[in-house]
């Protein structure tokens, strides 16, 4: 490499056009991924008061939500459930009359466009708020992986084209797998939250679908935040059992484990900027600390940077039409 001052890196900082033309790591719209909270009833439109701008939808509203996303070219969306009624195997879930299930079928039927991805757990259908079926008060992995299979499947017949599962139980993916094969859903990929925190970043999160654990915490099941190695462990484990994505939750304070689960693995590779990360961002801004919009998309190209292939984001579809 040439040495100053025939080597001059500020000759290519002159103008936008100049750093377009150079620039390694580009976002789309395409790679933006829109989470959205889906319940019963109609003309539904009820505000997250920590998420602004965000909002639990009946289906009819959410399409609002979704023609708006497809309308900026966001690549895709993802349906979270807030049902009615809730019990201690949140059987809920897997009813085909359920707020996901029906918001598939309208979203396949009215912005055949879009990748319409549903969140796979139990944690918003349970009246315990836990990710799975409790035993004596913890946990119970193999007996919930059945329950999660069901719900992904009742995903599928609904249309998903990918069924995403965020539980964390040991074996999910294989069983979730087997269930899909088994009825005939072998096109329906699974992108599995492989590396989940369990992290203080999720607050928001739970308000807007009201899945906030009655007793305990996750962290028994959701991942240490101080572990990588295991990480890597946890995402290969998946992609063995037939993962055909893989996710990192969150994303800003883990892009160290987004870059190698990219590197190592060569796997499609998505990373969710958490409820907390929006949150955080829009507090700021409401205060006049940052640029909104520049935070926004700086973050989210951090993001990409990192080696993320696609992003969920709640920023989704404001930062689509910025580009």
């Amino acid at each position: 490499m040439s040495s100053f001052p025939q080597y001059r890196p500020r000759r290519l900082r002159r103008t936008a056009a100049l750093r377009n033309l150079v620039r390694e790591t580009h976002l789309a719209p395409s790679q933006l991924v829109l989470p959205v909270f889906v319940r019963d009833g109609k003309k539904i439109r009820r505000p997250v008061g920590s998420m602004p701008g965000v909002n639990q939808t009946s289906v009819d509203e959410m399409l609002r939500d979704a023609e708006a996303a497809a309308k900026a070219k966001v690549g895709g969306i993802i349906l979270f459930g807030v049902p009615e009624t809730k019990d201690a195997t949140g059987s809920t879930a897997w009813d085909e009359k359920g707020a996901v299930q029906m918001g598939v079928r309208a979203l396949k039927k009215e912005i055949p466009e879009l990748v319409v991805i549903t969140d796979v757990c139990m944690c918003e259908y349970t009246d315990h708020g836990h990710c799975g079926v409790l035993k004596d008060g913890e946990v119970d992995n193999d007996a919930t992986l059945e329950l999660l299979s069901r719900a992904a499947l009742s995903h599928a017949r609904a249309g998903a084209d990918i069924v995403a599962p965020s539980d964390m139980m040991d074996g999910r993916v294989r069983a979730i797998r087997a269930s899909l094969d088994a009825a005939g859903f072998i096109d329906t990929s699974i992108l599995s939250y492989a590396a989940k925190y369990a992290s203080a970043y999720y607050g928001p999160f739970r308000e807007a679908a009201e899945s906030a654990p009655q007793t305990g915490d996750r962290r028994g099941y959701q991942m240490d935040p101080g572990n990588a190695q295991e990480a890597m462990r946890e995402v290969l484990a998946d992609i063995q059992e037939g993962a055909d994505a893989v996710m990192v939750k969150p994303a800003g304070p883990y892009l160290d484990i987004v870059s190698r689960v990219k590197a190592e693995t060569g796997y499609p590779v998505a990373a969710y900027q958490v409820s907390g990360e929006y949150a955080m961002i829009c507090a700021a801004a409401e205060r006049g600390w940052i640029e909104k919009e520049r935070v926004m998309m700086e973050s989210l190209l951090g993001i990409r940077r990192a080696g993320a292939d696609f992003i969920v984001s709640y920023f989704a579809t404001e930062a689509a039409s910025k580009l």
